[in-house]
């Protein structure tokens, strides 16, 4: 398994600290881990959030729990925890 630094959310200072107040799980204030691993770059994280964000509202036909459900779905079928 790979292992990537991350910084923690309690050691985020700055731009990045803003960032993760903006994408911070609502249920327990805390950063995916998915979303942690692109903490180095800024930058980065905000495009990924950028596109998943695009990708989960842009659907027309679909709503957005059947996207989410296509997620998990795809993401059970490739054994992917999150």
């Amino acid at each position: 398994m790979a292992w990537i630094r991350t910084i923690d959310d309690d050691d985020a200072a700055g731009p990045l600290a803003d960032l993760y107040a903006r994408i911070a799980d609502p249920g327990t204030g805390r950063v995916d881990h998915v979303l942690r691993v692109h903490s180095l770059n800024p930058g980065g994280l905000a495009a990924h959030v950028a596109v998943y964000r695009a990708a989960m509202a842009g659907t027309r036909g679909l709503r957005r729990v059947d996207r989410e459900l296509i997620a998990y779905a795809v993401s059970r079928l490739n054994g992917c925890h999150y």
